[in-house]
């Protein structure tokens, strides 16, 4: 049963850190790069001095006139700084808006027109990448680090009188993110302290009873992405050392592993299927965790088989959260080693009991099925509360009664388990699930470390492969492994840096279609 609002008064982003350092007075905060707002901090910082700082810079923000209710962009480059300025600006009761560091210079523009917001937080290094037409918006640009003759530095604004947090009412706006941009330019998600709250409650009701004080968080997941600040709350709240990561490399990602030992690790998908060759590093970068946790997408089994085998702990988990940026994770799914190896990649999990509700409605009067998938509609009190300056387009994804399309399809099992075998806009009318072929063919190759099946031009699949590095495709294996899959045209190999990619890594698929068809197929 699906309930709303349990003791919910809002998750009060502004005073995160404020609340952790007083619970948790000697956790701290482990960087894999240097704060561009206070590079002087190094990269293992107690909790009480992040607080200080995010009071130091909230402050820094009133001495320049933001104030209760404004929208403040925050568009720099990749780095922890964006969410600290974000619990910030939330801190002085204003809402931030934070804009992938991936965008393009119009994309972001035209997203900043959209909010009408007063400020803009970014570097030297971003400002030049929207040239001097943002000038031309009325816009205060304040810089976090670099120079230019038109804008204000953070640095220059150190001392600056102390304020109180302002209290903003739980229904009230307090973040707004944009969506993934898999499916054109990305809206703008207008996130309440009660909807993050009510994300929060059921993914700290299934990390706490793991993890002892003091155990380690990594984190390597976006910036700019909700998600992040249910898993900050986490580990501020609960006392867990968080490991904070920018950069995914593996061989960066297993040094810092093996010195930390974490034992709870969350990432994206696409981040955990880079990460599966750590399996066989003789170092075992990953023998203590205890739980691997994917975020909003479904994973490959095989990479959840990898995983698990690569902890010396003995009943180790791969926690896979579906949802969506919009409504929050929604269905949730555990593997274990003795089941990761006959897993269906395609289940997804169940709902959260008392929280999130699931349904799945036909899209042509038959009941879905594996051969008649129907749209997935969630209902949360996670939703977000619209799409800024678009909530027509908001108000058609929501059906009578709550209920949020997902924008994919799938069915439900007789026992409820949620099956997802594609984004509506994916589907090639004929072919079956792409994601499921995806991953029978992850099962049996195992060079591949990204596929991607789209309509090519003609309208027939067209698998995109990435290898390996320095290794090319055997066609005899290729033509072994999809011998009883459904008819592809030949594949196309790609390096994995070439494939175009969204904020939280997600290959985005209509885009790389539209690339197969430029390049002729």
């Amino acid at each position: 049963m699906y309930l709303q609002r349990i003791g919910n008064r809002g998750i009060g982003l502004g005073t995160l850190f404020e609340r952790g350092a007083a619970r948790h007075p000697d956790n701290q905060l482990v960087l894999d790069h240097d704060l561009d707002v206070a590079p002087e901090l190094g990269r293992r910082i107690p909790i009480g001095t992040v607080s200080d700082l995010v009071a130091d810079l909230a402050s820094r923000l009133w001495a320049v006139g933001a104030r209760p209710g404004i929208r403040i962009t925050v568009f720099k480059s990749d780095s922890f700084d964006i969410t600290l300025l974000a619990c910030a600006i939330a801190r002085i009761g204003a809402v931030p808006m934070l804009l992938s560091p991936t965008l393009n210079g119009p994309t972001v523009l035209e997203l900043m027109h959209r909010a009408q917001a007063p400020f803009l937080l970014t570097d030297e290094a971003k400002l030049a990448e929207l040239t001097d037409s943002v000038f031309d918006l009325p816009v205060r640009v304040l810089l976090t680090s670099g120079q230019h003759g038109s804008a204000t530095t953070l640095r220059s604004l150190a001392g600056s009188r102390r304020v109180d947090p302002v209290p903003v009412f739980p229904d009230e706006p307090t973040l707004i993110t944009h969506t993934s941009g898999t499916t054109g330019t990305p809206k703008l998600a207008v996130h309440t302290s009660r909807t993050l709250q009510a994300r929060y409650r059921p993914q700290a009701a299934a990390v706490s009873p793991l993890l002892r004080k003091g155990e380690t968080i990594a984190i390597h997941v976006s910036f700019v992405h909700s998600r992040l600040f249910t898993a900050l709350a986490i580990s501020l709240l609960r006392g867990f050392r968080m490991l904070v990561m920018v950069d995914g490399g593996i061989e960066h990602a297993a040094q810092l592993f093996t010195e930390f030992q974490p034992s709870v690790i969350e990432a994206h998908p696409n981040s955990f299927m880079a990460w599966e060759e750590m399996a066989r590093d003789p170092r075992r970068p990953l023998a203590r965790v205890k739980l691997f946790s994917s975020t909003f997408d479904a994973i490959h089994p095989r990479t959840v088989r990898r995983l698990l085998e690569s902890t010396r702990r003995r009943a180790p988990l791969f926690g896979q959260l579906y949802g969506q940026s919009e409504i929050g994770p929604a269905v949730v799914r555990a593997f274990t080693r003795r089941h990761a190896e006959a897993a269906d990649g395609r289940c997804v999990g169940m709902p959260f009991p008392g929280m999130t509700g699931v349904r799945v409605v036909s899209r042509n009067g038959l009941p879905p099925s594996p051969s008649n998938p129907g749209y997935i509609e969630v209902r949360s009190d996670g939703r977000v509360k619209t799409y800024l300056g678009e909530d027509e387009r908001f108000q058609r994804q929501v059906s009578p009664g709550g209920w949020w399309r997902m924008g994919d399809v799938g069915y439900r099992t007789k026992l409820g388990c949620v099956h997802l075998l594609d984004r509506e806009v994916d589907l090639i009318e004929g072919f079956g699930s792409t994601l499921a072929v995806e991953d029978a063919l992850f099962s049996r190759l195992d060079d591949l470390v990204e596929v991607v099946i789209v309509a090519g031009p003609s309208g027939a699949a067209v698998p995109v492969v990435s290898l390996v590095e320095g290794r090319s495709l055997d066609l005899q294996k290729w033509k072994q492994a999809t011998a009883d899959l459904p008819p592809m045209a030949d594949p196309v190999q790609w390096r994995l840096e070439d494939l175009p990619h969204t904020a939280t890594v997600k290959v985005k698929r209509l885009e790389l279609g539209r690339m197969l068809t430029a390049r002729g197929g």
